[in-house]
């Protein structure tokens, strides 16, 4: 049993805050506008914090939406920077995934971009800026999206719970520079203020309540092991996807930018606790503290079914696949010599020079040429080899993945997958979607430091 503790998170601290208000997708546009505002992320003794966020607030505003809608969402810039929005783990046309250089100009400060989404999937996504996206969402813009099933699962509450950790002063700004060595060449801007946000914190809980928990890990860098206490439950979806086979609850390991939807039963009893705790080396810290009073129920409620799946293509074999290695080499401790960078190949001390620390294949930066071409509906798939010390969390645009497992079998549809050190790892897709599409590490410390890549399909 690990120790838990009531107590302050390395030289930071562990906290509880209120998300904004979520607004409902309709016809008519939803506005958001990347702006520079003041929010209290510290308790009442600090000040506010000054951050950039989506229509002042941070996370920005809950959209939800039901699966089948259409919405429109204009980005107004007011911030100093160019800026778009990407809609992570949603399945929409290439036009409108928000990558700069790759799928759209940035939007310069004063302008706007009108992003229309086709909603194919239900789920638990997030939007955020992918221009200078390791400062941009470390300033805080991103978002939660909700595209709710048609026959959702009879809960007593859905509670959306962001995790995410910022680097602060001791006046609880945040901290500077961006983009220094040490962060680029190791684990990435790890914070030193750690916090849940619910956006809707319950004063109490009652045994045999059954509530469903929309976690989003929105850290630019840090993994986030987290475990509940008081309840039990399994895990339903990841990444928006519904799991064919419901899993059991433990500590739930969320690498930046996964998501993953729990159904819990309380089971503490009355007068009794619910807690929410975050793992750190053999360390338990309580991210939230919940009493429990009285009984929803006199029982506890049948296991759950899973969710409807959504509809994407499920493999079922990867033979004829096309293979495509994905190697990710680099960082400190690591053993590369040379990489290529904007079409020459440099020492790995010009490439620190220039400011590229990790390769993926070799390669430095966002080539010119795509790793790979495919034809409509044909699969691929990669084979992923982290010959760094860093464990890394690759996220492909555009569709999600499965992981090839033994006999034949596959693991859950993903858009983000958390690979280890020493780590090698299959995963396929079938080539649905057509544009150039993006492949890169969220850390986005080591994106923007080099490992990213992208391909083109149809």
């Amino acid at each position: 049993m690990r120790n838990i503790h009531r107590r302050t998170l390395l030289k930071g601290a562990v906290a509880t805050v209120i998300m904004p208000a979520f607004t409902r997708a309709s016809t008519s546009e939803i506005l958001l506008r990347a702006k520079p505002a003041s929010v209290q992320l510290v308790d009442a003794d600090h000040p506010q914090t000054q951050i950039w966020g989506y229509n002042g607030g941070v996370p920005g505003p809950q959209i939800r939406a039901v699966q089948g809608d259409q919405i429109a969402l204009r980005l107004s810039n007011d911030l100093v920077q160019p800026t778009s929005v990407h809609w992570h783990g949603l399945r929409v046309k290439n036009s409108m995934d928000g990558v700069p250089g790759i799928t759209q100009k940035a939007v310069l400060t004063g302008e706007e971009f009108l992003y229309q989404l086709d909603l194919r999937d239900a789920g638990t996504f997030w939007y955020h800026s992918h221009n200078r996206s390791a400062e941009q969402v470390a300033r805080g813009l991103y978002g939660v999206m909700v595209i709710v099933e048609p026959d959702a699962p009879d809960v007593d509450r859905d509670i959306v719970v962001v995790l995410d950790d910022w680097r602060l002063d001791e006046v609880a700004q945040i901290s500077e520079p961006f983009g220094n060595l040490h962060d680029h060449s190791h684990a990435g801007r790890l914070g030193n203020f750690i916090h849940a946000m619910f956006d809707s914190l319950p004063a109490q809980m009652a045994t045999n309540e059954r509530l469903r928990l929309r976690f989003v890990n929105t850290a630019t860098d840090r993994i986030m092991p987290i475990s509940l206490r008081g309840v039990s439950g399994w895990v339903v979806a990841r990444d928006g996807m519904p799991l064919k086979k419901l899993e059991p609850l433990g500590i739930l390991t969320l690498g930046p930018a996964e998501r993953a939807d729990v159904i819990i039963d309380v089971t503490a009893e009355h007068d009794g606790e619910v807690l929410l705790i975050f793992h750190d080396r053999n360390q338990g810290y309580v991210l939230n503290d919940f009493r429990v009073s009285g009984a929803a129920a006199t029982v506890r409620r049948p296991k759950p079914t899973p969710l409807s799946p959504n509809p994407i293509e499920t493999l079922v074999s990867v033979a004829g696949a096309r293979t495509i290695p994905l190697r990710m080499q680099g960082g400190a401790m690591g053993d590369l010599q040379e990489g290529l960078y904007k079409g020459k190949m440099l020492s790995m001390r010009d490439l620190v020079d220039q400011g590229q620390i990790w390769t993926l294949n070799g390669e430095a930066g966002l080539p010119v040429e795509p790793l790979f071409e495919t034809p409509l509906h044909a699969t691929i798939v990669f084979e992923m080899r982290n010959d760094t010390a860093f464990a890394h969390a690759m996220h492909m645009h555009g569709t999600h993945f499965q992981e090839v497992l033994p006999n034949d079998t596959f693991g859950p549809h993903k858009d983000t997958v958390l690979i280890q050190p020493g780590e090698a790892r299959d995963f396929a897709f079938v080539a649905d979607n057509p544009g150039k599409w993006l492949i890169h590490c969220h850390m986005l410390s080591h994106q923007s430091a080099g490992m990213k890549t992208w391909f083109r399909v149809g």
